[in-house]
């Protein structure tokens, strides 16, 4: 009897872990304590479904890109870009999206091996798309008043934001999150046609709500969905030329929904930029295959906290219409035949306002003077010798020059100057750090700091580059804010851990420079906690 009770226990023990997965990944095996949770009842939903059932198919197919997608890259890292660029690209593009499936899919069905390491972001990203189909169904609703579909969309953030744990947080996020991390750009560096053909699926998915709401009667929103799904599949022809090169921004994409639900557009930025996040996770190579959960689970945190990585609504606004929306795929209504001419390149970076290729002034042929916003403004040229500097991006600048005042020789340098040039570089080997940069994203004083260093813009750096008489203001800046930074113990750490900070940071004119600024400031010393005022 009991070889027999011994039996069944070692059977139940294998069934069990056959449910779990089996033995295929023992070290990453997770308990997952998140639930679904269907469509808050209500009248409307669904009848997106039967007014628009064209446009409605597509998210059925989207449902699989997004899943193959991150089945692929986890479960065959080294196999050549050709399986997503060409076969996967063509089986989405040629088949599923000419014949979009009627239901929508259980994703779990398709990225077997990812949905494993990774159940709490596919529910994340499936109660997000949930709050997507039910604000199509209220907006697509011919039933309701335009109060009673504002009174509903209210109800339906309301019933997303009871859900903490899945939900997006609606404070919005800067692209340092998305694009300045150890691991970011991978995805779109190696598949620049299947990251435009995501982007391309964020553009009709936040663009389709502006027809239902510019549009005066159901036919004119008729009209204007059927030209919303018409200009998509237009972007799919001579990939990836006339896809998005920059993540579509709602605000940009859909500005009259921004500013009707401004809580709603926030939210479908930050989900579909931790789509691209996840996307860089699994193709970065530098994130070996048994942290991928890690950093997946650490960057979801990240999107549905409201203290790390935040800006604020006019910085987020602000920043959209300086990305242009002719970079974004261009406008949902009004637009020409024609693509608009794009002013970045294809794989520009926003993160701290890195915008290398970017065309500053050009005109955009058929594009109202309000969808340009920021996108044509002149942010300073560089003088003459310097070399193009478009904006700062702290991860990849090897160290700034300091700028040589009038009668200074080439060559020569006072004692401040090089303890200043040293500071400088201190300051940008500590922003290329994942640590410290975390760091500065969680402490609003730090945050400050770093926007008036860039000009006030958010991520960008308006100014000339570093010259004559340009960089006397930065340098006391930068070196505020290093201090700063060294009063956080564990920020210290982080320096005596990278031999070339370390050696920044031991120099005795730095240190000379340092207790200098300590005094005039008033702060404590570097390895205790300190709140500086930051003087102007």
């Amino acid at each position: 009897m009991n070889a027999q009770v011994r039996a069944r226990a070692v059977l139940a023990a294998a069934a069990a872990a056959l449910a779990l997965g089996g033995t295929a990944e023992p070290a990453r095996a997770q308990w997952s304590q998140q639930h679904e949770q269907f469509y808050l009842p209500a009248e409307h939903n669904w009848v997106f479904r039967r007014n628009y059932p064209a446009a409605d198919r597509l998210f059925n197919a989207f449902d699989y890109g997004h899943a193959i997608l991150y089945e692929e890259l986890y479960t065959n890292p080294d196999a050549p870009a050709s399986e997503l660029e060409e076969r996967e690209y063509n089986f989405v593009t040629r088949k599923l999206l000419v014949s979009p499936p009627r239901l929508p899919l259980e994703e779990g069905a398709i990225e077997i091996a990812y949905v494993k390491i990774a159940p709490e972001a596919k529910l994340m990203f499936e109660w997000a798309h949930l709050l997507h189909r039910q604000i199509y169904d209220v907006l697509g609703d011919e039933r309701l008043s335009e109060a009673d579909k504002d009174r509903e969309v209210a109800e339906l953030i309301r019933y997303y934001k009871s859900r903490p744990d899945l939900a997006f947080s609606s404070l919005p996020k800067n692209m340092e999150l998305m694009e300045g991390q150890y691991y970011s750009t991978a995805f779109r560096e190696k598949y620049p046609k299947f990251n435009g053909l995501i982007w391309g699926y964020h553009w009709l998915q936040v663009g389709l709500y502006e027809p239902l709401l510019v549009g005066r009667t159901p036919d004119e929103r008729q009209t204007g969905v059927t030209a919303t799904v018409a200009r998509f599949r237009q972007m799919l022809e001579n990939a990836p030329e006339n896809m998005p090169r920059l993540m579509p921004m709602t605000a940009a994409v859909a500005p009259r929904f921004a500013e009707r639900y401004p809580e709603a557009a926030i939210i479908f930025d930050n989900l579909h930029s931790m789509h691209d996040v996840i996307s860089d996770i699994l193709a970065s190579p530098k994130v070996p295959a048994d942290q991928k959960r890690a950093e997946i689970l650490r960057a979801a945190e990240r999107y549905r906290d409201n203290t790390s990585f935040v800006m604020t609504e006019q910085e987020w606004r602000d920043m959209t219409q300086m990305m242009g929306v002719q970079n974004m795929g261009g406008p949902v209504t009004g637009f020409l035949a024609g693509f608009p001419q794009p002013t970045v390149e294809r794989g520009a970076v926003m993160a701290h306002g890195n915008m290398a290729g970017m065309q500053h002034g050009a005109a955009q042929p058929g594009q109202a003077g309000a969808a340009q916003g920021h996108a044509g403004m002149q942010h300073g040229a560089p003088p003459a010798g310097q070399g193009g500097m478009q904006g700062m991006d702290h991860s990849r600048m090897g160290g700034a020059q300091p700028a040589q005042g009038a009668g200074t020789q080439p060559g020569s340098m006072s004692k401040d100057a090089a303890s200043t040039a040293r500071m400088m570089e201190m300051h940008e080997r500590m922003m290329a750090d994942p640590v410290i940069r975390e760091r500065v994203a969680s402490d609003p004083v730090l945050q400050r700091m770093m926007s008036e260093m860039h000009g006030g813009m958010p991520g960008m750096s308006h100014g000339a580059a570093p010259g004559a008489g340009a960089m006397a203001p930065d340098s006391a800046q930068a070196m505020d804010f290093v201090v700063r930074l060294l009063s956080d113990p564990e920020v210290e750490g982080r320096i005596h851990s990278d031999p070339r900070l370390h050696q920044l940071w031991s120099d005795p004119e730095v240190q000379r420079r340092l207790a200098e600024l300590r005094r005039q400031q008033g702060t404590r010393p570097a390895t205790t906690p300190a709140q500086p005022e930051h003087r102007h």
